[in-house]
């Protein structure tokens, strides 16, 4: 009778410990949704600013001048934090504080070669290519002005230090900070008459403002956690100190970077197959639609380092429960999302961007459908990653990527920018669908 007793008592503290696992998941998810929301909503303010100021043609330059460089950074850029969170955690556990700077070092170096390969990239196709596709001599110069964002990209060792410690409300906080600065300087904008060139500068400010300002915080984290020092800590070795470093990264970000194809240069598609109003209209959409989209970004972040514990641990009934909770959570926030967007996306226009840019609103209800299937994929991507089934999803995204390149080239020339969106929908059913087979599939042989 006692050891029955017992045993009933463990399986209900196991219980209890696993639900209070789930709710200081929702907690982090929900420090980031709410940072992120925030920092989306006043950043559209920003957007809505510049567009009343600029109109939609200034505004579509601007928005392809932002989407190129965005483009190009998440093509060529190097996604340091997944390894970063993943290795880190296992020195973490470990107490192997020498070996968690070498890692940090190793992951800033990263982020700030691929900055300068991006930078070069995107400089040497403007140069190179943009004359053979018919962009102008102006627009050419305006687009590399921009590229000197791109020097200061430099997030992704920030990101998986703040990450690995559950630093989710500085990550979160810190991008409201940005935003609200960013939303000032436009409103004295709109005040004092600025025009085209002074909004361009504002924009580049804005990004870099925010990408410092995470690698501050960053730094104070690793400080306050016993971790200075990190910058002269040697990498002399650091594949050997933690095997499957580089194939894991290697996967993980090319899948990645393909994706980013579509998701980034959408807009650039958009403005080259019909025109800078176009590409405007389109941007605007895509700005609203990714407010929900972000929910999936920041479950990610939450949900990939248990999702790992769990699987190396041989824990899979967690590891399914942990899925499928997820996966419902997010359902039912893009049916919402959907919903609220289908009711008010005419007056969110209309108090936002202005009339002009009306003809977004059937863009935003078709986009967030494209999201729905999207914020469900991504559980499965992390889910996916845990498994070590990176080689296979890579083949998925590469399939998908080009579905989506054909149904765009084929529909925007044809119906304009709701081509492009259709496409994310394509894209979307087919990372969907397949990540689900093969996520079943790796589960049924256990």
């Amino acid at each position: 009778m006692p050891g029955s007793l017992l045993t009933k008592l463990g399986k209900v503290r196991s219980t209890v410990e696993k639900e209070a696992h789930f709710l200081v998941r929702l907690k982090n998810i929900a420090h980031l949704l709410t940072g992120n929301f925030a920092s989306s909503f006043i950043g559209l303010a920003g957007f809505a600013l510049t567009a009343r100021a600029l109109g939609p043609t200034d505004y579509g330059v601007l928005a392809i001048c932002f989407a190129y460089t965005r483009g190009v950074e998440r093509l060529v850029s190097f996604r340091s934090w997944q390894p970063l969170v993943k290795y880190g955690a296992e020195a973490l556990q470990a107490e192997d504080l020498s070996n968690l700077k070498t890692l940090f070092k190793f992951g800033l170096l990263l982020d700030v070669l691929a900055a300068c390969i991006a930078w070069t990239v995107a400089v040497l196709v403007i140069l190179l290519a943009g004359p053979l596709v018919g962009v102008s001599a102006e627009m050419s110069r305006i687009v590399l002005i921009y590229c000197s964002v791109l020097l200061f990209q430099l997030s992704g060792m920030s990101t998986a230090v703040l990450r690995l410690f559950g630093r989710y409300n500085i990550l979160a906080y810190g991008q409201v900070l940005a935003s609200m600065v960013r939303v000032a300087f436009c409103l004295f904008g709109v005040w004092v008459g600025w025009g085209f060139f002074e909004f361009l500068l504002l924009w580049m400010g804005a990004q870099i403002l925010g990408a410092v300002n995470i690698n501050v915080l960053a730094f104070i984290e690793l400080r306050r956690r016993g971790l200075g020092g990190v910058l002269f800590a040697p990498v002399r070795g650091v594949a050997k100190k933690f095997p499957g470093l580089y194939s894991f990264s290697f996967s993980s970000n090319l899948s990645s970077a393909i994706r980013s194809s579509a998701s980034e240069l959408d807009t650039l598609i958009v403005g080259y197959l019909t025109d800078p109003a176009s590409a405007g209209l389109y941007h605007i959409a895509k700005r609203i639609g990714r407010i929900a989209q972000q929910a999936g970004v920041q479950v990610q972040a939450v949900l990939f380092p248990d999702l790992a514990r769990a699987w190396s641990a041989n824990q899979f009934k967690d590891f399914r429960k942990i899925v499928f909770q997820t996966q419902m959570l997010l359902l039912v926030f893009g049916i919402g999302a959907l919903l609220f967007f289908y009711l008010t996306i005419d007056r969110v226009l209309l108090w936002t961007a202005g009339p002009e840019f009306l003809g977004a609103g059937p863009l935003v209800i078709v986009q967030t459908v494209a999201v729905m299937m999207i914020l469900c994929g991504t559980v499965l991507y992390s889910a996916l990653l845990s498994m070590g089934k990176e080689a296979l999803v890579l083949r998925i995204v590469f399939a998908a990527t080009i579905v989506f390149h054909v149904t765009a080239f084929t529909l925007v020339p044809k119906i304009g920018p709701m081509g492009a969106n259709i496409a994310h929908i394509s894209m979307s059913f087919v990372l969907l669908s397949g990540m689900t087979y093969i996520y079943r599939k790796g589960l049924s042989k256990i």
